[in-house]
Protein backbone atom coordinates (compact mmCIF):
# COMPACT_ATOMS: atom_id res chain seq x y z
CA UNK A 1 0.00 0.00 0.00
CA UNK A 2 1.32 3.45 -0.51
CA UNK A 3 3.16 5.51 1.76
CA UNK A 4 1.25 8.39 4.05
CA UNK A 5 1.66 11.73 1.77
CA UNK A 6 -0.15 9.67 -1.01
CA UNK A 7 -2.69 11.52 -2.50
CA UNK A 8 -6.19 10.25 -2.83
CA UNK A 9 -9.24 11.73 -5.14
CA UNK A 10 -12.26 10.51 -3.09
CA UNK A 11 -15.34 10.90 -5.01
CA UNK A 12 -18.16 13.00 -2.43
CA UNK A 13 -21.69 12.23 -3.52
CA UNK A 14 -22.77 14.74 -0.47
CA UNK A 15 -23.81 11.31 1.53
CA UNK A 16 -22.26 10.31 5.08
CA UNK A 17 -19.84 7.59 3.07
CA UNK A 18 -18.16 9.54 0.87
CA UNK A 19 -17.85 12.14 3.95
CA UNK A 20 -16.52 9.34 6.23
CA UNK A 21 -14.60 8.30 3.39
CA UNK A 22 -12.47 11.57 3.48
CA UNK A 23 -12.21 12.39 7.18
CA UNK A 24 -10.64 7.95 7.09
CA UNK A 25 -8.10 8.59 4.43
CA UNK A 26 -7.14 12.15 5.88
CA UNK A 27 -6.82 10.89 9.54
CA UNK A 28 -4.41 8.22 8.37
CA UNK A 29 -2.22 10.54 6.80
CA UNK A 30 -3.07 11.08 3.49
CA UNK A 31 -3.10 13.72 1.09
CA UNK A 32 -6.90 13.73 0.57
CA UNK A 33 -8.73 15.48 -2.16
CA UNK A 34 -12.52 15.94 -2.96
CA UNK A 35 -14.23 15.37 -6.10
CA UNK A 36 -17.78 16.03 -7.24
CA UNK A 37 -18.78 14.91 -10.71
CA UNK A 38 -21.34 16.94 -11.58
CA UNK A 39 -23.64 14.04 -13.49
CA UNK A 40 -26.97 15.74 -13.96
CA UNK A 41 -28.22 17.46 -16.99
CA UNK A 42 -29.77 20.81 -16.80
CA UNK A 43 -33.19 19.95 -16.63
CA UNK A 44 -32.87 17.58 -13.47
CA UNK A 45 -31.25 19.93 -11.18
CA UNK A 46 -34.41 20.31 -9.17
CA UNK A 47 -35.77 16.89 -8.95
CA UNK A 48 -34.50 15.90 -5.51
CA UNK A 49 -32.38 18.10 -3.29
CA UNK A 50 -30.70 14.86 -1.19
CA UNK A 51 -29.72 12.88 -4.07
CA UNK A 52 -26.60 12.99 -6.19
CA UNK A 53 -28.34 14.93 -8.83
CA UNK A 54 -29.40 17.65 -7.18
CA UNK A 55 -27.84 20.88 -5.90
CA UNK A 56 -27.97 20.06 -2.40
CA UNK A 57 -25.24 16.79 -2.91
CA UNK A 58 -22.56 19.80 -4.22
CA UNK A 59 -23.55 22.21 -1.02
CA UNK A 60 -23.14 19.17 1.56
CA UNK A 61 -19.76 17.97 -0.23
CA UNK A 62 -18.28 21.41 -0.11
CA UNK A 63 -19.19 22.41 3.56
CA UNK A 64 -17.35 18.87 4.54
CA UNK A 65 -14.15 19.39 2.96
CA UNK A 66 -14.40 23.04 4.57
CA UNK A 67 -14.77 21.59 7.85
CA UNK A 68 -11.97 18.56 7.17
CA UNK A 69 -9.61 21.31 5.60
CA UNK A 70 -8.91 19.69 2.06
CA UNK A 71 -9.15 20.87 -1.36
CA UNK A 72 -12.63 20.38 -3.04
CA UNK A 73 -13.72 20.24 -7.19
CA UNK A 74 -16.65 20.24 -8.57
CA UNK A 75 -16.40 18.98 -12.31
CA UNK A 76 -18.45 18.66 -15.34
CA UNK A 77 -19.27 15.39 -16.69
CA UNK A 78 -23.05 15.34 -17.38
CA UNK A 79 -22.32 14.88 -21.23
CA UNK A 80 -20.27 11.78 -20.46
CA UNK A 81 -23.30 10.38 -18.04
CA UNK A 82 -26.15 11.22 -20.40
CA UNK A 83 -24.12 9.18 -23.07
CA UNK A 84 -23.18 6.46 -20.95
CA UNK A 85 -25.47 5.88 -18.36
CA UNK A 86 -28.88 7.54 -19.09
CA UNK A 87 -28.70 6.84 -22.96
CA UNK A 88 -27.75 2.77 -21.89
CA UNK A 89 -30.51 3.19 -19.37
CA UNK A 90 -33.35 3.72 -22.34
CA UNK A 91 -31.84 1.66 -24.97
CA UNK A 92 -31.58 -1.66 -22.85
CA UNK A 93 -35.33 -0.47 -21.70
CA UNK A 94 -35.88 -0.08 -25.46
CA UNK A 95 -33.98 -3.98 -26.03
CA UNK A 96 -36.47 -5.55 -23.16
CA UNK A 97 -33.57 -5.79 -20.78
CA UNK A 98 -33.97 -3.75 -17.14
CA UNK A 99 -30.74 -2.41 -17.00
CA UNK A 100 -28.17 -1.69 -14.05
CA UNK A 101 -26.96 2.00 -14.13
CA UNK A 102 -24.97 1.58 -11.07
CA UNK A 103 -22.49 -0.42 -12.75
CA UNK A 104 -22.34 1.32 -15.74
CA UNK A 105 -21.48 4.90 -13.44
CA UNK A 106 -19.21 2.61 -11.41
CA UNK A 107 -17.66 1.43 -14.68
CA UNK A 108 -17.57 4.41 -16.90
CA UNK A 109 -17.50 7.75 -14.41
CA UNK A 110 -16.32 7.09 -10.56
CA UNK A 111 -13.52 4.65 -11.95
CA UNK A 112 -13.32 6.08 -15.49
CA UNK A 113 -13.49 9.68 -15.55
CA UNK A 114 -12.61 10.10 -12.22
CA UNK A 115 -9.75 8.27 -13.03
CA UNK A 116 -8.50 10.61 -15.20
CA UNK A 117 -9.00 13.35 -12.96
CA UNK A 118 -7.00 11.80 -10.69
CA UNK A 119 -4.09 11.74 -13.35
CA UNK A 120 -4.58 15.23 -13.99
CA UNK A 121 -4.38 16.25 -9.94
CA UNK A 122 -1.62 13.93 -9.13
CA UNK A 123 -3.46 11.47 -7.53
CA UNK A 124 -2.30 7.52 -7.17
CA UNK A 125 -5.83 6.52 -5.77
CA UNK A 126 -9.55 6.94 -6.02
CA UNK A 127 -11.79 6.23 -3.05
CA UNK A 128 -15.12 6.24 -2.94
CA UNK A 129 -17.86 5.29 0.06
CA UNK A 130 -18.90 1.51 -1.26
CA UNK A 131 -19.38 -1.01 1.04
CA UNK A 132 -16.26 -3.50 -0.62
CA UNK A 133 -12.79 -4.63 -0.13
CA UNK A 134 -10.34 -4.61 -2.29
CA UNK A 135 -6.63 -6.61 -1.95
CA UNK A 136 -3.64 -5.27 -3.80
CA UNK A 137 -1.43 -7.74 -3.92
CA UNK A 138 2.69 -7.31 -4.73
CA UNK A 139 3.35 -5.74 -8.41
CA UNK A 140 2.31 -8.36 -11.03
CA UNK A 141 0.11 -9.73 -8.64
CA UNK A 142 -3.61 -9.78 -9.48
CA UNK A 143 -6.09 -7.18 -7.61
CA UNK A 144 -8.78 -8.93 -5.72
CA UNK A 145 -12.07 -7.59 -4.81
CA UNK A 146 -14.22 -8.66 -1.93
CA UNK A 147 -17.18 -8.49 -0.28
CA UNK A 148 -17.60 -5.63 2.31
CA UNK A 149 -17.62 -7.01 5.92
CA UNK A 150 -21.27 -5.23 6.92
CA UNK A 151 -23.20 -7.88 4.72
CA UNK A 152 -25.92 -5.95 4.58
CA UNK A 153 -24.24 -3.18 2.99
CA UNK A 154 -22.30 -4.47 0.87
CA UNK A 155 -22.03 -3.21 -2.74
CA UNK A 156 -19.58 -5.28 -4.18
CA UNK A 157 -22.55 -6.32 -6.97
CA UNK A 158 -21.72 -3.46 -8.59
CA UNK A 159 -18.19 -3.04 -8.99
CA UNK A 160 -18.01 -6.48 -10.96
CA UNK A 161 -17.19 -5.12 -13.58
CA UNK A 162 -14.02 -2.94 -12.91
CA UNK A 163 -10.77 -3.96 -14.88
CA UNK A 164 -7.95 -4.56 -13.18
CA UNK A 165 -6.49 -1.14 -14.28
CA UNK A 166 -8.96 0.75 -12.30
CA UNK A 167 -9.50 -1.70 -9.41
CA UNK A 168 -4.81 -1.61 -8.80
CA UNK A 169 -5.86 2.59 -8.44
CA UNK A 170 -9.55 1.62 -5.74
CA UNK A 171 -9.31 2.51 -2.39
CA UNK A 172 -12.61 1.41 -0.25
CA UNK A 173 -12.00 2.34 3.40
CA UNK A 174 -15.28 1.70 4.58
CA UNK A 175 -14.95 -2.07 3.93
CA UNK A 176 -14.21 -3.15 6.70
CA UNK A 177 -17.11 -1.04 8.37
CA UNK A 178 -20.99 -1.22 9.13
CA UNK A 179 -23.07 2.04 8.47
CA UNK A 180 -23.14 2.48 12.42
CA UNK A 181 -19.28 2.31 12.34
CA UNK A 182 -19.80 4.93 9.40
CA UNK A 183 -21.48 7.21 10.72
CA UNK A 184 -19.90 7.08 13.97
CA UNK A 185 -16.73 8.51 12.18
CA UNK A 186 -19.08 11.32 10.38
CA UNK A 187 -20.40 11.80 14.25
CA UNK A 188 -17.03 12.20 15.93
CA UNK A 189 -15.47 14.30 12.89
CA UNK A 190 -18.68 16.61 13.14
CA UNK A 191 -19.74 16.42 9.62
CA UNK A 192 -22.71 18.08 8.84
CA UNK A 193 -23.59 14.80 7.00
CA UNK A 194 -23.35 12.60 9.83
CA UNK A 195 -27.13 12.22 10.17
CA UNK A 196 -27.83 12.30 6.65
CA UNK A 197 -30.80 9.90 5.39
CA UNK A 198 -29.17 7.70 2.37
CA UNK A 199 -31.00 7.50 -0.55
CA UNK A 200 -31.69 3.93 -2.13
CA UNK A 201 -33.36 5.17 -5.25
CA UNK A 202 -31.57 5.27 -8.87
CA UNK A 203 -30.01 8.72 -8.63
CA UNK A 204 -31.38 10.60 -11.62
CA UNK A 205 -35.05 9.17 -11.74
CA UNK A 206 -37.76 10.99 -9.19
CA UNK A 207 -39.50 8.95 -7.24
CA UNK A 208 -38.32 5.84 -8.61
CA UNK A 209 -40.84 6.02 -11.57
CA UNK A 210 -38.48 5.37 -14.44
CA UNK A 211 -41.04 5.16 -17.34
CA UNK A 212 -42.21 8.47 -16.47
CA UNK A 213 -38.29 10.07 -16.66
CA UNK A 214 -37.78 8.33 -19.96
CA UNK A 215 -40.64 9.70 -21.28
CA UNK A 216 -40.23 13.57 -20.10
CA UNK A 217 -37.13 13.20 -20.90
CA UNK A 218 -37.86 12.21 -24.66
CA UNK A 219 -35.41 8.84 -24.68
CA UNK A 220 -39.02 6.84 -25.10
CA UNK A 221 -42.31 7.63 -26.87
CA UNK A 222 -45.48 5.05 -26.17
CA UNK A 223 -45.94 2.49 -28.85
CA UNK A 224 -48.90 -0.02 -29.01
CA UNK A 225 -48.28 -3.63 -28.59
CA UNK A 226 -49.58 -6.77 -27.49
CA UNK A 227 -49.74 -8.75 -24.27
CA UNK A 228 -49.73 -12.45 -25.08
CA UNK A 229 -49.76 -15.86 -23.52
CA UNK A 230 -47.00 -18.68 -23.51
CA UNK A 231 -49.12 -20.04 -26.69
CA UNK A 232 -49.22 -16.73 -28.71
CA UNK A 233 -52.74 -15.98 -27.91
CA UNK A 234 -53.28 -12.62 -27.43
CA UNK A 235 -54.70 -11.21 -24.50
CA UNK A 236 -54.55 -7.44 -24.39
CA UNK A 237 -52.26 -4.36 -25.10
CA UNK A 238 -49.71 -2.61 -23.76
CA UNK A 239 -47.86 0.75 -24.76
CA UNK A 240 -44.40 -0.08 -24.67
CA UNK A 241 -42.29 -2.89 -23.60
CA UNK A 242 -40.41 -0.45 -21.54
CA UNK A 243 -42.73 0.14 -18.97
CA UNK A 244 -42.46 -3.56 -18.09
CA UNK A 245 -40.41 -5.72 -16.14
CA UNK A 246 -39.81 -9.45 -15.49
CA UNK A 247 -42.16 -11.03 -12.89
CA UNK A 248 -44.09 -7.75 -12.58
CA UNK A 249 -47.74 -8.76 -11.90
CA UNK A 250 -49.40 -5.49 -11.24
CA UNK A 251 -50.64 -2.72 -14.06
CA UNK A 252 -50.84 -5.43 -16.70
CA UNK A 253 -54.85 -4.62 -17.11
CA UNK A 254 -55.83 -8.14 -17.69
CA UNK A 255 -58.70 -9.62 -16.88
CA UNK A 256 -58.02 -13.76 -15.91
CA UNK A 257 -59.16 -16.21 -13.09
CA UNK A 258 -55.62 -16.83 -11.90
CA UNK A 259 -52.71 -14.08 -11.23
CA UNK A 260 -50.62 -13.39 -14.80
CA UNK A 261 -46.86 -12.01 -14.55
CA UNK A 262 -44.57 -10.49 -17.58
CA UNK A 263 -42.17 -14.01 -18.19
CA UNK A 264 -40.56 -12.50 -21.21
CA UNK A 265 -40.10 -9.03 -23.05
CA UNK A 266 -39.91 -9.50 -26.98
CA UNK A 267 -38.37 -6.61 -28.16
CA UNK A 268 -38.48 -7.58 -31.76
CA UNK A 269 -42.30 -8.03 -32.11
CA UNK A 270 -42.71 -5.51 -29.16
CA UNK A 271 -44.80 -7.94 -27.37
CA UNK A 272 -45.27 -8.50 -23.52
CA UNK A 273 -45.39 -12.26 -22.89
CA UNK A 274 -47.66 -13.18 -19.53
CA UNK A 275 -47.99 -16.74 -17.70
CA UNK A 276 -48.71 -18.37 -14.39
CA UNK A 277 -45.68 -17.57 -12.09
CA UNK A 278 -44.12 -20.70 -12.27
CA UNK A 279 -42.68 -20.23 -15.69
CA UNK A 280 -40.69 -17.37 -14.20
CA UNK A 281 -38.40 -20.16 -12.39
CA UNK A 282 -35.68 -21.56 -14.71
CA UNK A 283 -32.35 -23.16 -13.48
CA UNK A 284 -29.78 -22.05 -16.38
CA UNK A 285 -28.93 -18.62 -18.00
CA UNK A 286 -26.24 -17.50 -20.08
CA UNK A 287 -24.16 -14.32 -18.68
CA UNK A 288 -22.50 -12.34 -21.68
CA UNK A 289 -19.70 -9.96 -21.60
CA UNK A 290 -17.92 -11.41 -18.56
CA UNK A 291 -15.43 -9.75 -16.72
CA UNK A 292 -12.96 -12.02 -14.24
CA UNK A 293 -11.74 -10.68 -11.40
CA UNK A 294 -10.00 -13.59 -9.84
CA UNK A 295 -8.42 -14.83 -13.03
CA UNK A 296 -6.97 -13.86 -15.96
CA UNK A 297 -7.77 -16.97 -17.48
CA UNK A 298 -10.89 -18.99 -15.44
CA UNK A 299 -11.13 -22.61 -15.38
CA UNK A 300 -13.44 -23.92 -18.03
CA UNK A 301 -16.39 -24.82 -15.40
CA UNK A 302 -16.28 -23.94 -12.04
CA UNK A 303 -18.41 -23.83 -8.78
CA UNK A 304 -19.70 -20.68 -7.48
CA UNK A 305 -22.44 -18.71 -5.55
CA UNK A 306 -24.23 -16.64 -8.25
CA UNK A 307 -26.41 -13.31 -6.87
CA UNK A 308 -28.39 -12.62 -9.96
CA UNK A 309 -29.86 -9.31 -8.72
CA UNK A 310 -27.82 -6.87 -5.96
CA UNK A 311 -30.59 -7.85 -2.84
CA UNK A 312 -30.41 -11.49 -4.22
CA UNK A 313 -29.07 -13.74 -1.60
CA UNK A 314 -26.94 -15.55 -3.41
CA UNK A 315 -27.48 -19.84 -5.22
CA UNK A 316 -25.37 -22.19 -5.77
CA UNK A 317 -24.45 -22.90 -9.41
CA UNK A 318 -21.96 -24.72 -11.74
CA UNK A 319 -20.40 -22.49 -14.08
CA UNK A 320 -18.95 -22.79 -17.72
CA UNK A 321 -16.84 -20.95 -19.85
CA UNK A 322 -18.58 -20.33 -23.66
CA UNK A 323 -17.03 -18.63 -26.38
CA UNK A 324 -17.44 -15.06 -27.25
CA UNK A 325 -16.63 -13.85 -23.95
CA UNK A 326 -19.79 -15.49 -22.77
CA UNK A 327 -20.51 -18.24 -19.49
CA UNK A 328 -23.48 -20.83 -19.02
CA UNK A 329 -24.98 -21.14 -15.47
CA UNK A 330 -26.61 -24.23 -14.07
CA UNK A 331 -28.10 -23.27 -10.72
CA UNK A 332 -28.52 -26.14 -8.00
CA UNK A 333 -31.71 -24.79 -6.91
CA UNK A 334 -33.56 -23.00 -10.07
CA UNK A 335 -34.37 -19.63 -9.16
CA UNK A 336 -37.15 -16.57 -9.87
CA UNK A 337 -37.28 -14.11 -12.24
CA UNK A 338 -33.82 -14.34 -13.66
CA UNK A 339 -33.93 -11.07 -15.80
CA UNK A 340 -32.04 -9.89 -18.93
CA UNK A 341 -29.88 -6.98 -18.55
CA UNK A 342 -28.98 -7.86 -14.76
CA UNK A 343 -25.82 -8.08 -13.54
CA UNK A 344 -25.07 -12.12 -12.50
CA UNK A 345 -21.89 -11.81 -10.23
CA UNK A 346 -20.25 -14.78 -8.92
CA UNK A 347 -18.58 -15.17 -5.24
CA UNK A 348 -16.71 -17.84 -3.93
CA UNK A 349 -17.05 -16.89 0.00
CA UNK A 350 -16.44 -13.32 -0.09
CA UNK A 351 -14.05 -13.40 -3.13
CA UNK A 352 -15.88 -11.96 -6.86
CA UNK A 353 -14.66 -14.56 -9.19
CA UNK A 354 -16.47 -12.05 -11.52
CA UNK A 355 -19.38 -11.46 -13.40
CA UNK A 356 -21.48 -10.66 -16.65
CA UNK A 357 -24.39 -9.59 -18.12
CA UNK A 358 -27.88 -11.99 -17.85
CA UNK A 359 -28.68 -12.79 -21.17
CA UNK A 360 -31.98 -13.17 -23.08
CA UNK A 361 -30.90 -16.17 -24.86
CA UNK A 362 -30.34 -19.72 -23.64
CA UNK A 363 -27.98 -22.71 -24.50
CA UNK A 364 -28.81 -24.08 -27.85
CA UNK A 365 -32.28 -21.77 -27.68
CA UNK A 366 -34.08 -18.30 -27.16
CA UNK A 367 -35.25 -17.77 -23.90
CA UNK A 368 -34.93 -18.69 -21.17
CA UNK A 369 -35.33 -22.65 -20.03
CA UNK A 370 -38.37 -23.39 -18.12
CA UNK A 371 -38.64 -25.44 -15.27
CA UNK A 372 -42.08 -27.89 -15.48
Amino acid sequence: MAGKRTRVLVGMSGGVDSSATAALLLEQGYDVVGITLKLWPQDCVSRAEDKCCGPQAVTDARAVCHQLGIPYYLIDESAEFQGKVIQYFADEYKAGRTPNPCVMCNQDLKFGRLIQRADQLGAHYVATGHFARVEHGPEGARTLLKRGRDSRKDQSYFLFSLRQDQLARAMFPLGDKTKADTREVARHCRLKTADKEESMEICFVPDNDYGKFLQQAGLIQQHRGEIVDLQGKVLGEHDGIEFYTIGQRKGLGLSSPRPLYVIELDAARNRVIVGDDSALVIDEFIAERCNWIAWGAPPPVFEATVKIRYNHPGAPATVRLLPGGAAGVKLHVPQRAITAGQASVFYQEDLVLGGGWISQKQTGQTGFQRTK
